[in-house]
């Protein structure tokens, strides 16, 4: 097999499976929480940031500005983020997660947790184990490539 067909089956197979986990992802999600404000909630979360600016937040999902607009209305709508004006940029704005915007990420971790016996038949604990490390060294790379 050649080095494209290899290269086209390895990004087809992670495609489709992002496609199929992230339909059962939204679906375990709490009822009104979509699979875009839950990544915006869990990426404040996991990466520890206080604020952020929608433009930096739209570069790290890599989507449109207004894609991540619309997403972060809804999540300060709902209370989950405060979206204030940059005291150093007028036209700017900065983002933060509120505490109710931490307590529904945890509630929609709990919630996804009901998806894992499905993982459980599929791959045993070991071989999650082994595969886990492999995963972050390809997200890794494939984020430091994309800028």
């Amino acid at each position: 097999m050649s080095q494209t067909a290899i290269a086209f089956d390895f990004f087809n197979e992670i495609g489709i499976i992002d496609q199929l986990a992230g339909t059962i992802l939204e679906r375990a999600l709490p009822p009104g929480m979509t699979r875009a404000q839950f990544a915006v909630l869990n990426h404040f979360v996991r990466l520890g940031h206080d604020e952020r600016s929608p433009a930096q937040l739209a570069s790290a999902f890599q989507v449109t500005r207004p894609t991540m607009t619309s997403t972060l209305s809804r999540l300060a709508r709902d209370g989950l983020v405060v979206i204030r004006d940059d005291p150093a940029d007028g036209r700017a704005k900065l983002v933060s997660l509120t505490p109710q915007g931490r307590a529904a990420r945890e509630a929609a971790m709990i919630a996804v947790g009901t998806v894992l016996p499905l993982l459980d038949g599929i791959l045993d604990p070991g071989e999650v184990e082994t595969i886990l490390p492999i995963l972050r060294r390809l997200r890794i790379a494939l984020d430091a490539a994309r800028d």
